[in-house]
């Protein structure tokens, strides 16, 4: 590992640096490997581009390093960032340096360990920063050309079958009858141009040790210009997800568990943005199973052509089905 130039460059650009330092990958960010840096002067986080071909619209970490930059001026939690390297020389691909938060990563929205009033809170506080994401005005912090404006819906449509297409391993019915549905039942009004996250959802978020509180929103590799519905229905998601299936709350009784139902979440988001929630707002919680259920259906075909770097990836193939299953029984309804 290139140790040496890394320090060279961080006591070069980022404000403070102060070396030797010591490099650990961390769990999770898949798809750009993600680093701890330890330093004399603190701890830091770096996430890279994979070092070698990647596919020209995938791993834009200086996309990423762009978009919370810009949302740092506003109040969207997100870390503040220290630098952007595009000198592959250092560390073999691209890279930027953020400020490491100290803090929890919640994985199951059940939130087992905590109490009524803790998950109430949690939940809250999760609406809460979606609700901040979804009103911010793209051009006012300088992300006007961060990507196309409007059609979000429509090219999300458009963009998954596809990928979904490239990927079939298997007929899959309730794919198809949604590949025949969602076009013909886009929405006729016309989108707001928000940035959309594109992932959001609790386990991307950084959580205060001990309060209820987002202390940063991470993983920003698919954000991009798009529709604050589709973008929090991706959030919503999870209360139609079964256990079983994924980390979701999809048929587990809420009653005592302070955990707010699908309907108080949606309406506390619209409260908090001011928004009128739209009579097809299941539009778009369907367009988000299909979506990801098309990119589990992508694990599915790498694992199945040996290229997945994920020892799980043909376990977590197997779900593409019953999450489109999930989607059809919704337009059924």
């Amino acid at each position: 590992m290139a140790e040496a130039e890394l320090n060279a460059w961080m006591a070069q650009h980022v404000a403070g640096y102060r070396g030797p330092l010591t490099l650990t990958r961390l769990k999770g960010g898949q798809s750009n490997p993600t680093w701890r840096i330890d330093a004399a002067s603190g701890a830091y986080v770096l996430r890279q581009k994979p070092v070698g071909k990647t596919l020209p619209s995938a791993h834009q970490v200086d996309r990423e390093y762009r978009v919370m930059k810009a949302l740092g001026q506003t109040d969207v939690p997100v870390p503040r960032m220290l630098g952007l390297c595009e000198d592959e020389s250092v560390m073999g691909s691209m890279f930027f340096v953020m400020e490491h938060l100290e803090g929890r990563t919640l994985w199951d929205p059940r939130l087992p360990e905590m109490t009524a009033p803790e998950r109430t809170a949690i939940f809250d506080a999760m609406n809460d920063a979606i609700a901040k994401i979804s009103m911010v005005d793209p051009l006012a912090v300088g992300l006007g050309d961060y990507g196309r404006q409007g059609g979000y819906v429509e090219r999300q449509v458009s963009r998954w079958t596809k990928q979904y297409h490239a990927s079939e391993t298997h007929k899959i019915a309730a794919m198809d009858n949604l590949i025949d549905w969602l076009p013909q039942n886009m929405p006729a009004a016309p989108e707001e141009i928000r940035i959309a996250h594109g992932d959001f959802r609790l386990d991307n978020l950084m959580f205060h040790p001990t309060e209820p509180r987002v202390l940063g929103v991470l993983d920003w590799e698919l954000s991009t210009l798009g529709d604050p519905f589709a973008d929090f229905a991706y959030n919503v998601m999870v209360w139609r997800i079964a256990p079983g299936i994924f980390r979701g709350l999809g048929g587990v009784d809420l009653s005592g568990t302070g955990i707010p139902t699908e309907d108080e979440y949606i309406n506390l988001w619209c409260r908090k943005t001011g928004r009128e929630r739209p009579e097809n707002f299941d539009f778009y919680v369907i367009l988000s199973l299909f979506r990801i259920a098309a990119i589990v259906q992508g694990i599915a075909k790498r694992a199945q052509d040996g290229t997945a770097n994920d020892p799980r990836a043909a376990e977590m193939g197997k779900v593409a089905g019953p999450l489109a299953e999930v989607a059809w029984e919704m337009v059924k309804r």
